[in-house]
């Protein structure tokens, strides 16, 4: 039996009528606003990619982002750039979100649902019941919004290691999404974990700049990713942890680690070029 999903009713759209959504988007994206464009200065890199994307795909076509995460502002600073329609809760991404962070009681797990944040358990593996609440919002043609590093890291170094839940939901959606990657820099000064003792400051930090660099769709030759991960597989010699085969394909379980693989190497590359050319261009 699927485990039960976390006050799912919230995340509906028709809850209420959407109001309780529409207020949440509204304070929450002035707050963006005010951090990213008044409080700090924020300077985005192709910025008119991501907002023809988020506004004007074709229809039924899913959009999914995935970014570096240097804190816990993130989402939804990072969207609070001028001209970045982050109070429209219509356009708003869904968001993966760490349920030991978001959700840590009734109040918080409200708020963060009638945000658009799915919660996702760390450790929880690629196939726990709300990564198929994530691939039901990507085959209504939803934008999501994913952090595959896993966790915060405010070290200003490389894209670490990408986990494989994001590849898995590329492979897995029944259209496959438009994936965009986003790299930024400087919210880990706005926020820092290690502010005063330990502890991150009671509210963000001012004056501060934020680099956000926008790269273009990556394009996956899945078809022919799927023949060399079959290929492949046979390297595969972990201990295998009782996957489903992947739909539609079916894929066995050492073949859809050795895609996987190859999916997020891909991605942490792109971020990676996308970070030193942030570094070189956009930073002092």
């Amino acid at each position: 039996m699927a485990a039960k999903r976390k006050m799912e009713w919230a995340a509906s759209g028709a809850h209420l009528r959407g109001v309780p959504r529409r207020a949440v988007f509204a304070a929450v994206g002035a707050f963006a606003k005010a951090v990213a464009s008044l409080l700090n200065t924020t300077t985005v890199h192709n910025a008119d990619t991501l907002l023809r994307l988020v506004r004007h795909r074709p229809p039924g076509v899913p959009l999914l982002t995935v970014s570096n995460h240097m804190s816990t502002l993130d989402d939804p600073v990072m969207w609070g750039f001028k001209g970045f329609p982050s109070t429209d809760a219509s356009l708003a991404r869904w968001v993966l979100a760490a349920e030991d962070i978001c959700f840590k009681n009734a109040v918080l797990s409200y708020i963060f649902r009638l945000g658009k944040c799915i919660p996702i358990t760390r450790g929880g593996g690629i196939y726990q019941e709300h990564m198929n609440e994530a691939l039901e919002r990507l085959s209504d043609g939803e934008w999501l919004h994913t952090f595959p590093e896993g966790k915060v890291s405010q070290e200003d170094g490389p894209i670490r290691r990408l986990k494989w839940g994001t590849a898995s939901l590329i492979v897995r959606a029944p259209v496959t999404p438009i994936v965009l990657p986003i790299v930024h820099h400087g919210l880990q000064e706005v926020m820092p974990e290690n502010y005063f003792r330990g502890r991150r400051p009671p509210l963000p930090l001012c004056n501060k700049r934020i680099n956000i660099v926008v790269g273009e769709p990556i394009e996956f030759n899945l078809p022919k990713m799927r023949e060399m991960a079959i290929t492949t597989s046979r390297d595969f010699s972990l201990p295998t942890l009782g996957w489903p085969s992947a739909s539609p394909c079916g894929l066995d379980e050492a073949a859809q680690r050795s895609l996987y693989n190859a999916i997020s190497d891909r991605i942490q590359a792109v971020m990676e070029s996308l970070r030193i050319f942030g570094k070189k261009n956009l930073t002092s």
